[in-house]
C-alpha cells in the first residue's frame, strides 16, 4: 500500500527532484561517451582503414574491461560511498574518452575501448543499487524510468550534434577525432561536481527536513528487514539472479548490435549525408523516450515487473525482425522505432526486477553481475553484426540474429520465479 500523508508525499517530491535530473543528465553523458562510435563510424572507418569487422569488436571490447570491475565497483557504492565512488568512475572515462580521438591504430583502438569499458564499470549498477537508497519498491520503477530516459536521450540528442562534429575540422584534426575529444570533456567536470552534489544516505542529507529523513529512512529500513535472508542467498534468489544475467546477455546483444550499426545501416539503405543519417538515426529513440517512461508507469501502477519486461523484449524482436523485409528506407525506419519501443520499454520493469527479492550488499553484489555478465552481451551483437555483415555484404543476416536474441531474452525473463513485491508493501 502507497503511503500518501503529506509528509511521505512531500519526501518523496523532494528527494526525485533533487536526485533524478542530475542523474539523469550524468547518464547522458555516460552513453554518449559509449555509443558515440557508432557515429564516429561513418568517417572513422575510411579514414583508419578500418574494416566492419574491426570496427565491431572495437565497439564491443569495451564491455570486456566492463565485465572485469562491475561487481566490485557495484558493492563499493553499497559499502562505502555512492559519491566518491561514481565521481572517480565519470573522471577517469572522460579523460580515456578524450584519449579515443587520439587512436590511429587497431591495437590502439581496441585498448583505448578496453579501458574506457574498464572506467566506466560500475557506473549503472551502482546508480541502481543508490537509487534503492533513496526510493521504495513502490516507487522505484518510475524513478528508474527517469533515469534510464537517458538512453534514449543521449542518442537523440548526439546524432544530430555528432552528425555537425563530424563535418568540422579543427587544428589539423579530422571531425570524429573532435566528437570523442568534445564529448568526453563534460564526464570529468561533472565528476568533480558529484564529489559536492550527491548524498550517499538520507540520514546525511542536510537538503532534507528531518521529518522527511526520518519518514524515507523508516520505509527503507522496513522494506530492508521485509526482504532480508540469513546472510546467504536461496535458491530461488540465485536462480532470480542467473535468469536475469542471461536475459539481459541477449537483450543487450540486441540492444548495443542496433545501436551501434543503426547509423551505417541507414546510410547504406538510403544514401544520404552524415548529417541528414544522425537525423533519421534519432527518429527510433525519440519512440523509445515515450516507451520507457509509459512503461515504467504502468510497472508501478500495477506492481507487475515480469510481464512489462519480457512483452517489451518481444516487441523489440518483432520490430527489427520486420525491419529487413523492406528495403526502402521509410519502412524500415518505422520498424526499427516499433523495435526502440521494445529495446528501451523493458528498462524500467527489469531494473525494479533485482530489488523485489534482494537487499543490502546481496542485492548490490546481484546488480553487479547481472549488468556485468549481461553486458557481455554488448560485446557480442556489434561483434557479430560486423563480422557476418563483412561477409555476406548485407546487414540482413546480422539484424535477424539481434532479432532472435531479444526474443530469446523476453522467454528467460518469464522463465523467472515470480517475486512477491507484496511482502514489501
Amino acid at each position: 500500500m502507497i503511503t500518501t500523508t503529506p509528509v511521505a508525499e512531500r519526501a518523496r517530491r523532494r528527494i526525485a527532484l533533487r536526485l533524478l535530473p542530475y542523474l539523469f543528465f550524468l547518464y547522458i553523458i555516460a552513453y554518449l561517451d559509449r555509443v558515440n562510435l557508432s557515429y564516429a563510424a561513418l568517417e572513422m572507418g575510411s579514414a583508419l582503414g578500418f574494416t566492419a569487422e574491426i570496427i565491431g569488436f572495437g565497439a564491443g571490447i569495451f564491455f570486456i574491461g566492463y565485465f572485469l570491475l562491475e561487481v566490485p565497483g557495484a558493492i563499493l557504492v553499497e559499502r562505502w560511498s555512492a559519491r566518491a565512488w561514481i565521481a572517480r568512475i565519470m573522471i577517469s572515462w572522460g579523460i580515456v574518452a578524450v584519449f579515443t580521438g587520439f587512436v590511429h591504430t587497431p591495437i590502439q583502438f581496441y585498448s583505448i575501448r578496453f579501458l574506457l569499458g574498464a572506467s566506466e564499470a560500475g557506473f549503472f549498477p551502482g546508480i541502481v543499487v543508490y537509487l534503492s537508497h533513496w526510493f521504495r519498491y513502490e516507487d522505484r520503477a518510475k524513478a528508474m524510468a527517469m533515469f534510464m530516459a537517458a538512453q534514449p536521450i543521449s542518442n537523440i540528442i548526439g546524432s544530430p550534434v555528432s552528425g555537425l562534429l563530424l563535418g568540422i575540422h579543427w587544428l589539423g584534426l579530422a571531425g570524429w577525432r573532435w566528437l570523442f575529444i568534445l564529448e568526453g570533456v563534460p564526464a570529468v567536470l561533472f565528476g568533480i561536481v558529484t564529489i559536492f552534489y550527491l548524498t550517499d544516505w538520507p540520514q546525511q542529507a542536510t537538503w532534507l527536513p528531518e521529518d522527511e529523513k526520518q519518514w524515507i529512512s523508516a520505509e527503507l529500513e522496513r522494506e530492508k528487514k521485509a526482504k532480508q535472508t540469513r546472510g546467504t542467498l536461496t535458491l530461488r534468489q540465485i536462480v532470480g539472479v542467473l535468469l536475469l544475467a542471461v536475459a539481459l546477455f541477449f537483450m543487450a546483444a540486441s540492444v548495443y548490435g542496433f545501436n551501434f550499426w543503426l547509423p551505417s545501416i541507414i546510410k547504406k539503405l538510403s544514401g544520404l549525408s552524415n548529417l541528414l543519417v544522425t537525423l533519421v538515426a534519432a527518429l527510433p529513440y525519440c519512440v523509445g523516450l515515450m516507451a520507457v517512461l509509459l512503461v515504467g508507469w504502468s510497472s508501478d501502477r500495477t506492481g507487475e515487473r515480469r510481464w512489462h519486461a519480457a512483452l517489451c523484449m518481444i516487441v523489440a524482436s518483432v520490430g527489427l525482425g520486420l525491419s529487413v523485409i523492406s528495403h526502402r528506407t521509410d519502412l524500415a525506419v518505422l520498424m526499427f522505432c516499433l523495435a526502440a519501443i521494445g529495446m528501451y520499454g523493458y528498462l524500467p520493469a527489469f531494473w525494479s526486477l533485482p530489488t523485489s527479492f534482494l537487499t543490502g550488499t546481496a542485492a548490490a553484489a546481484s546488480i553487479g553481475v547481472i549488468n556485468s555478465v549481461g553486458n557481455l552481451g554488448g560485446f557480442f551483437g556489434p561483434y557479430v553484426v560486423g563480422y557476418i555483415t563483412k561477409r555476406a555484404h548485407t546487414f540482413t543476416a546480422g539484424v535477424l540474429c539481434l532479432s532472435a536474441s531479444a526474443l530469446l531474452a523476453g522467454v528467460l525473463v518469464l522463465l523467472l520465479p515470480r517475486s512477491k513485491p507484496e511482502a514489501v508493501n
